[in-house]
């Protein structure tokens, strides 16, 4: 085995851990529906790295989906410590 089938069967190995871990948190959690807010933010980071090629353009939209993200985790905190 060279380093390139090992590094792919790491990868692989470190993906199959996360889905059984995710299937595993996502069934004791309650189903949360996405925000407009957090909608437009996954815009922007699929737009960044869409455009990844351009770099300004593409870290620039990645900063913006990452800050409207950040933006929308804040207003839920303050929306669930109100009520």
């Amino acid at each position: 085995m060279d380093a390139s089938q090992i590094y792919n069967v790491i990868v692989i190995a470190i993906i199959v851990v996360l889905f059984i871990v995710f299937f595993l948190t996502n069934r004791k959690a309650k189903n949360k529906k996405l925000t407009p807010l957090a909608a437009i933010a996954f815009a922007f980071v699929i737009a960044g790295i869409v455009f990844g090629e351009n770099r300004p353009v593409g870290y620039s939209l990645l900063f913006v989906g990452v800050a409207l993200a950040m933006a929308d985790i804040v207003l839920r905190m303050k929306k669930s410590n109100r009520g």
